[in-house]
């Protein structure tokens, strides 16, 4: 069975974007960012709402071009436009970079999804998250905390109805001092 993974980056104070939708902060160096791409390069598809997908496929298709791109950046680049993506959107007709437009979330799709031959699927945006999570249907979660306090902004973890068992199977200090740390779901 493949996994439904939720990779994110958050503040020490549990934001992962500051007022405005700012991620100025996020603290990506060549490290951490080699490591996103070894870790999303083997996996089966993005699973990512409208907000997401439009902020990625604004930046990513031709960021491999750009003069002062770095080795990681370009080849997530290819990942990242070879990736097949489902974009979950209400209000979206089409989506391009190898995407498919869903308009709900349906569990038993999903389950079907994830029983399918292939890698791992990551599970990008908060509020993509937050639906997924009240269906469980996330199977790890991957957050990435930056050695910064915001103060406010968005959280990515809402007001739950249950209690989620989670067991630590990994975590890891960059040298930048963002730390991994990585939880699987107890079921």
């Amino acid at each position: 069975m493949r996994k439904i993974v939720v990779q994110m980056s958050l503040s020490l104070d549990g934001f992962f974007e500051g007022p405005g939708g700012d991620i100025g902060w996020h603290q990506v160096d060549e490290e951490l960012h080699q490591h996103f791409n070894d870790v999303i390069a083997p996996m089966g598809g993005f699973l990512s709402g409208r907000v997401s997908h439009e902020l990625m496929a604004a930046y990513w298709p031709t960021a491999d071009q750009g003069p002062t791109a770095s080795g990681p950046e370009r080849e997530f680049a290819r990942i990242w436009r070879d990736m097949p993506k489902i974009v979950y959107s209400r209000t979206l007709d089409h989506a391009d970079w190898n995407a498919t437009v869903v308009r709900e979330v349906d569990v038993e799709q999903v389950r079907k999804l994830t029983a399918e031959p292939g890698g791992d699927l990551a599970l990008g945006g908060a509020d993509l998250a937050a639906t997924f999570a009240r269906h469980d249907l996330i199977d790890e979660y991957r957050i990435y905390v930056h050695p910064v306090l915001l103060g406010r902004g968005r959280r990515l973890f809402p007001d739950a109805e249950t209690p989620a068992g989670l067991r630590l199977v990994e975590s890891r200090v960059f040298g930048n001092g963002v730390v991994l740390l990585r939880h699987e779901r107890v079921r």
